[in-house]
């Protein structure tokens, strides 16, 4: 976890190197709990070994790593104190010489730590306080912490599918248990093996996508026969769901290497859809279509759950650049849309600036309504509740010329 707290890294690929070590699957999956659980939880498990640390700013990152985690098996996996306990004051013992005294504090500290010695409520306290006030300002109190805290919980396995009852027979026939998720071609699912270990991925049936996600797709309406513009396409998992629905999709993306990556995501899954890319600060050489999707970059602030280091490192300051960079690429998609269309903006975030304030902002820039006669919206927010991401939707409707 230093190479994310100290070395500035993401945490899926630096665990990812590190899973590489373990065999068992049991311990891969505790590693990978811990990680995520100490770092979604950090600002709770810090509030509660301050009162029982001196200085704990002047502690090796080692240390300060050991106590965090071993109060986070200790409060939140309820780990046997006698197991906890002992585990982290070894890894600590077997650090640098010079840090190994440091063990009988580690020892101390972790014994007198609590269940009530955790802030409550629990949303509130995870997050910094700057962060949570833009929570409460875009959904109100209660929904902020419900948003909060659902983000401290483990993500399930979630799958798409085009087919859901095809995909289910088979990952049943792998020994996967299998539950409809709450979107329509969502699946909550428990493997035994690694997703891509599966047949059921490696031929297209299913597709890791978190049931928002699939929600945002779904936002787009009936899309069979029609053509769609994909845009910020990333990796195309959006854009195989909507061709997979029977649009023509062209997936509209600056980053080459996503736009590969999207590729040969559409050939696993057996779909095709063209692929341009492009800085949609500007508008693409593309016909208006009568679908236009934006899922623009953003905070990621609705998906703490997977990204919980974004929690450490984003700034008001970050968000204000993202919401200018988004109210660029919305003014992009609406010049992309033909007469009767409708506009999806979507961002992975709960932040009003990066939602209904960008929308709001461009129904009121005045020529840009009188050009596109945008008359019309539907808007809402997913709150990161049961495994869920957290997600601003808007739909933009086009008046029809005539």
């Amino acid at each position: 976890m230093s190479d994310v707290t100290l070395g500035g890294r993401y945490l899926a690929p630096a665990l990812d190197a590190a899973l590489r070590e373990l065999e068992a699957r049991e311990s891969r999956a505790f590693v990978t709990d811990l990680c995520y659980g100490t770092l979604r939880h950090e600002r709770l498990l810090n509030s509660a070994l301050a009162p029982r640390l001196s200085a704990p700013e002047k502690l090796p990152e080692r240390v300060r790593l050991a106590l965090l985690a071993g109060a986070y098996e200790l409060l939140v996996r309820g780990t046997p104190a006698h197991a906890a306990v002992h585990a982290w004051v070894e890894v600590v013992k077997r650090g640098p010489s010079r840090q190994r005294g440091l063990a009988k504090l580690v020892n101390a500290v972790l014994r007198r730590l609590r269940p009530e010695d955790l802030p409550s409520p629990p949303g509130e306290g995870s997050l910094p306080p700057w962060l949570f006030e833009r929570f409460v300002a875009a959904l109100g109190p209660a929904a902020a912490e419900r948003a909060a805290a659902g983000m401290l919980r483990p993500e399930p396995l979630w799958l798409s599918a085009s087919d859901p009852e095809p995909a289910t027979e088979r990952l049943r026939a792998e020994a996967v248990e299998v539950h409809p998720g709450p979107v329509s071609g969502s699946l909550r699912v428990r493997s035994p093996k690694p997703l891509r270990d599966l047949e059921a991925y490696r031929t297209g049936l299913v597709q890791p996508q978190n049931p928002s996600s699939l929600a945002v797709v779904h936002a787009c309406g009936e899309v069979a026969g029609l053509r769609v513009l994909d845009l910020c396409g990333g990796n195309g998992v959006k854009a195989a769901a909507l061709a997979a629905a029977g649009a023509h999709v062209t997936s509209v993306e600056r980053d080459a290497g996503k736009l590969r990556a999207a590729a040969r995501n559409a050939e696993r899954l057996g779909v095709e859809f063209e692929r341009l890319q492009w800085d949609l600060t500007t508008a693409p050489p593309l016909d208006p279509a009568p679908v236009v999707l934006l899922d623009a970059p953003c905070s990621g602030t609705g998906t703490l759950r997977t990204h919980p280091e974004i929690a450490r490192r984003l700034t008001p300051a970050a968000v204000a650049r993202l919401a200018e960079l988004q109210a660029q690429l919305l003014r992009t998609a609406a010049a992309c849309l033909a007469p009767g269309g409708r506009l999806v903006y979507a961002v992975c975030a709960l932040t009003r600036e990066e939602g209904p304030d960008n929308v709001a902002a461009l129904l009121a820039r005045e020529p840009l309504a009188r050009e596109h006669t945008l008359v019309a919206r539907r808007e809402r927010f997913l709150l990161p509740e049961d495994g869920l991401d957290g997600f601003y939707v808007a739909t933009i409707e086009r008046a029809s010329v005539g």
